[in-house]
């Protein structure tokens, strides 16, 4: 692993901080409106779907966040990927069994837990917008350019320039 930072990094950390926020705002904005709506039902229902967007808006970034640690190791971009594409996936089995569970129960009110659940995304798609409206990043990151040949950096066993002079006549 290397030290060197991932341009990405401070977005994420950003977006994974604001979006806790946002999701805290939205659980007791949620859980107020679902308790005026429904009561208590209306209460867990909402909590319920702001937790569990969190937690997918979470998931997401943890496992980016933890794949940067290997930047710059040779292996970064396989690792990068199989630990993206297991988060995905860990996604993927954490909705289907939460679908099972929830399904059938009495204290869920589907109408506001699918709102809950849709305020809640929505509003993370919003952080992830904001955040990366007010980052400050080079289109070209993360890239490391060659030296100046000109600047003593030449193989003499290497290609030449063009027009330079080879000892070969020119045709």
């Amino acid at each position: 692993m290397s030290p060197n930072p991932v341009s990405s990094t401070p977005i994420l950390r950003t977006v994974l901080v604001w979006g806790s926020i946002v999701a805290g705002a939205l659980a007791v904005i949620g859980g107020v409106i679902g308790y005026l709506v429904a009561g208590t039902d209306g209460l867990w229902s909402a909590l319920a779907g702001v937790v569990i967007a969190a937690l997918f808006l979470g998931i997401t970034v943890a496992s980016i966040l933890i794949a940067n640690r290997w930047y710059g190791d040779p292996l970064y971009v396989p690792i990068f990927f199989g630990i993206v594409l297991g988060g995905w996936i860990l996604k993927f089995v954490v909705f289907l069994v939460l679908l099972f569970v929830l399904r059938g129960q009495p204290w869920v009110e589907p109408t506001v837990f699918f709102l809950a659940l849709v305020a809640s995304v929505l509003a993370s798609l919003a952080v992830d917008v904001l955040v990366l409206l007010r980052m400050r990043v080079p289109h070209v990151s993360d890239v490391q350019l060659p030296t100046d040949p000109d600047e003593g950096d030449r193989r003499e066993d290497g290609p030449q320039r063009p027009g330079a002079d080879s000892g070969a006549p020119q045709v």
